[in-house]
């Protein structure tokens, strides 16, 4: 069983509160969306280019397959 004394010097279990303005809750708020819009945009340049590089690859290997598709089917021909 705990005595008073106990519960008086127990470490809290909840974590602690911070009050702060109307104003500074706005400026947090505007900061954390500003900073959600940097991320989104970062990630659509990295997604955008990585789309971009996958596009190419298959531009330059379907160039190569029908290469080697005329290929095979001229010396077929012969």
């Amino acid at each position: 069983m705990y005595s008073m004394f106990d519960l008086l010097f127990e470490t809290p279990s909840y974590r602690p509160v911070y009050v702060i303005s109307d104003s500074e809750m706005k400026e947090l708020k505007k900061n954390q969306h500003q900073e959600q819009l940097d991320e989104i945009t970062t990630q659509k340049v990295r997604l955008e280019d990585a789309f971009k590089a996958q596009l190419k690859h298959l531009e330059e290997r379907e160039k190569e397959v029908k290469k080697e598709l005329k290929l095979l089917s001229a010396s077929n021909n012969k």
